[in-house]
């Protein structure tokens, strides 16, 4: 197995890992890392689906005992039920515009231009939205939420199939726009990631399983094992971070990113028409 290659799939496990679960794009992020590393191909894109699944089991772990509380207590305890209905009512509509538009999608709107763009006019929404906040909170637990609280966040999750969006910052700071608390949007978030991650790495895996091999096995077992470590760490992370601050930073970062991208992709333009 190419040495190389491997490296290349642990560089993108990490990416994935560490911008999964922040507000600013792990799509946009994987695009743009694989065009640089010259991992770009149709099965690049399989790949960088198919380690999400890495990353949700990260959020299963940090999660877990709340997960298996959900579970074991679900025929008798109404927040228990409540979750996980909630969860799939918020699951829904990323599986039927994924179905009706994912197609389209990746042939038209995965491009540099695309990512910058929705990178700087995501940070300007965050900076709203956190601005917002401050007066507009109504619900402040996840257990609080009502069905149609989630199903406004599954419908804003869709957001993120365009690239440069981020799934996670649709949820979360759709969610505040919402009127839910910057925690219980984070931890609703995390819920909502396990089917629609798992969902989607599946479906690719299996859509596009003839252009896979045996021998691939090790560049996705790598990138799946470093997106989890990665995850798991940046998870952790932001639990602890959110308790006390904003998602401000984010999204001067998502600003200052996007500026950066689209200098360099207007730059290669014209370097490329002269």
């Amino acid at each position: 197995m190419d040495i190389v290659l491997l490296a290349k799939a642990a560089v993108m496990g990490i990416v994935e890992g560490l911008t999964e679960f922040l507000p600013i794009s792990s799509t946009g992020h994987l695009i743009l890392a694989g065009s640089l590393l010259g991992f770009d191909d149709d099965r690049a894109k399989v790949f960088d689906i198919a380690i999400q699944t890495g990353a949700i089991f990260a959020v299963i772990l940090v999660y877990w005992q709340r997960l298996q509380t959900t579970f074991t207590t679900l025929p008798g305890n109404a927040n228990s039920r409540r979750l996980v209905l909630n969860v799939l009512i918020g699951f829904l509509p990323a599986v039927v515009l994924g179905l009706l538009l994912g197609k389209m999608i990746k042939e038209h709107l995965f491009t540099p231009l695309v990512v910058a763009s929705t990178f700087i006019i995501g940070g300007f929404i965050i900076l709203w939205a956190e601005k917002r906040q401050q007066t507009a909170v109504r619900v402040q637990a996840v257990d609080d939420m009502t069905p149609m609280d989630a199903l406004k966040v599954g419908i804003v999750q869709c957001l993120a199939m365009i690239p440069g969006t981020s799934r996670s910052g649709s949820t979360i700071i759709g969610g505040m726009l919402m009127g839910l608390s910057r925690q219980a949007a984070t931890d609703f978030s995390f819920f909502l990631a396990i089917p629609t991650l798992i969902g989607a790495g599946a479906y690719s895996l299996y859509k596009e399983r003839h252009l896979l091999s045996m021998a691939d096995a090790p560049v996705f077992a790598v990138g799946l094992v470093m997106s989890f470590i990665s995850a798991w760490i940046c998870v952790r992370w932001l639990l602890r971070y959110i308790a006390n601050h904003s998602f401000v930073p984010f999204a001067y970062y998502r600003i200052v990113f996007g500026i950066v991208v689209l200098l360099t992709w207007w730059t290669g333009l014209v370097a490329w028409h002269d």
